[in-house]
């Protein structure tokens, strides 16, 4: 709301009103107000759920320390929604698709999580909301997304294209951008779904080529297999994130750890320049999202205040699966999707670890009539607690490694 109110004082000349136009600078407001609300804030609300006694429920899982854990504030997760939040509404553009996108994202996941919540800590039901409500809640806002990124007529990727090929193309998807006298790109509209693909050279994918192997008139269908691919998508790290959500600090730096580097993806696919330079697909209003991953990253590393070990809060479905689902959306949307695998390999490995523990255990158990287990616990972070590791030096291994991941992510955009 602030920009719209800048912006008109920068047309009437206003003194320095004009520096809210730069997205560095808008991003660096974002991140400060994020981390103020999640501290500043979040000690009150934690002393608000303190008295409303919305206390963790721990099961006996045999682990070291997690009785002490019993009665931690939970649903801390609206401190992290409100840091994202409010930030955003403050500082990006609100007409912008890509924000209005990922605002709904933040609520309609947060939504779903705070009512798992709800009904755990209020209802005394420690299933909470039933599974099968979850992942519909979650194919929803795959739909929702899938149909916002293939339809809207301001979502599209734009290419570079020489001169002499203007003429041969629809003159009304090719825009000029004048960078000086001398220097004229010529950028060709592309309106059908695509990514990119990691470690390979002109690494464009387009979703319509899966279907054209089914034949040309398949093509038409394209946006069948699209939506599949972002409800896959979405459930997956919206999952892997609240699985991940066991020990204290790990899904929270895990996931500013991500954040920060699809912070980078999004400034670099959304400046024109960068993007030429860097030859990846230039992604236009999309620079716009640095706004909103800032306050995201901002939220996180402040809630990690509280949420460090030993834990003073919990941000409970309320905030695992809004974060997971944010991730996940903001991948979509900056086409880097298929670099998920690797950027979030640690929800991955997390997700991958139970389904293979219980994948296992139901084999050996028809084979053999007994079932047996490969991990000593999943998730994976709980086979170390087993082993005796502390849970600090768990979750402090775990960020080196998303760090590590993070750092092969960005690598992407030359190592090819």
């Amino acid at each position: 709301m602030l920009y719209y109110l800048f912006q008109y004082l920068d047309k009437i000349d206003f003194p320095g009103a004009g520096v809210f136009q730069y997205i560095s600078f808008r991003a660096a407001l974002a991140i400060i107000v994020s981390l103020l609300i999640s501290m500043v804030f979040g000690k009150k609300i934690i002393a608000l759920l303190h008295r409303k006694q919305v206390g963790e429920t721990i099961r006996d899982l045999g682990l070291a320390g997690e009785k002490q854990k019993q009665g931690t504030p939970t649903m801390g997760g609206l401190i992290i929604i409100s840091a994202i939040l409010i930030p955003t509404l403050l500082f990006a553009k609100l007409h912008n698709i890509y924000i209005v996108l990922m605002i709904v994202s933040t609520l309609w996941l947060g939504a779903i999580g705070f009512l798992d919540d709800y009904i755990k800590v209020f209802k005394k039901d420690k299933k909470g909301l039933a599974g099968k409500f979850k992942v519909l809640g979650q194919i929803g806002l795959g739909i929702i997304v899938g149909f916002t990124v293939y339809f809207h007529p301001d979502i599209k990727t734009k290419v570079e294209i020489t001169e002499a090929l203007v003429s041969k193309v629809d003159a009304e998807k090719v825009t000029v951008i004048v960078e000086s006298d001398s220097s004229k790109h010529f950028m060709l509209d592309k309106k059908l779904p695509n990514t990119t693909i990691p470690f390979v050279k002109d690494n464009e994918f387009n979703y319509s080529s899966i279907m054209a192997m089914l034949g040309e008139g398949m093509r038409n269908y394209t946006w069948i297999i699209y939506m599949m691919a972002v409800i896959i998508i979405v459930t997956a790290v919206s999952n892997g994130a609240n699985i991940t959500d066991g020990i204290d600090g790990l899904a929270t730096g895990t996931s500013a750890i991500i954040g920060a580097t699809l912070g980078v993806f999004a400034y670099v696919s959304g400046n024109l320049f960068v993007a030429n330079y860097l030859n990846i697909m230039y992604i236009p209003y999309s620079g716009e999202l640095v706004i909103f991953i800032a306050a995201f990253v901002g939220a996180c590393v402040g809630f990690l205040w509280y949420n460090s070990y030993p834990a003073q809060v919990f941000m409970g479905d309320t905030g695992s699966l809004a974060l997971g689902g944010i991730i996940a959306v903001f991948a979509i949307v900056v086409r880097k999707e298929l670099l998920i695998p690797v950027l979030c390999g640690i929800f991955l490995i997390e997700n991958l670890s139970v389904m293979i523990q219980v994948s296992y255990f139901k084999y050996t158990k028809k084979k053999f009539g007994e079932g047996k287990r490969i991990f000593l616990m999943s998730p994976l972070h709980h086979h170390y607690q087993k082993k005796g590791m502390h849970e600090s030096k768990i979750v402090s291994r775990f960020w080196i490694i998303g760090i590590m991941l993070a750092v092969l992510t960005v690598a992407t955009l030359k190592l090819r």
